[in-house]
């Protein structure tokens, strides 16, 4: 079963001010889909905050993948993927691509996120939008994806053909 984390960036969520819908609907359907919830939290938007955490699970073994949710518009506030950028080793470019094509069948306002897929060590670490419907769609592309993602990242995977 692949271990899932979930971060929230939010000054609002993390202030108490403001109801974290993201991270619950990540958290749902983590769990219907089977997948292990390892860990959540609730942070502010805070670039060295964020990086630090992501690191921390990443360096610990926490969690196959790493999902954020908030932080990835285009206010000053929002660098969430900044933040990423700061402690990613690769970049899985394709993620963020497939996540905003899902989105443009909702709203023309997907291709606004600029969240980022990337790995650290063994793990993925992919940046979904703050908005629940955003989040919908970055499950939708990534669910299918999730196992093959923990194998390939565990160790050497033999390839057919």
């Amino acid at each position: 079963m692949a271990r899932i984390a979930i971060l929230t960036v939010s000054d609002g969520a993390a202030a108490g001010t403001r109801v974290d819908e993201g991270g619950a609907l990540i958290e749902r359907r983590c769990r219907e889909e089977g997948y292990e919830v390892a860990v959540r939290a609730v942070l502010p938007d805070d670039r060295e905050a964020i990086a630090s955490k992501l690191a921390s699970w990443c360096d610990g073994n926490v969690a196959d993948v790493v999902l954020t949710t908030g932080g990835t518009g285009l206010t000053p506030r929002d660098l969430t993927p900044e933040a990423t950028r700061d402690i990613a080793e690769r970049d899985v470019p394709g993620i963020p691509l497939a996540i905003a094509q899902e989105g443009l069948k909702h709203t023309s306002y997907a291709i606004l996120s600029r969240g980022l897929a990337v790995t650290r060590g063994k793990t993925l670490i992919v940046n979904l939008p703050g908005s629940p419907r955003g989040v919908a769609d970055g499950l939708a592309v990534l669910f299918p994806l999730v196992p093959h993602i923990a194998e390939l990242l565990a160790g050497p995977v033999e390839h057919d053909g």
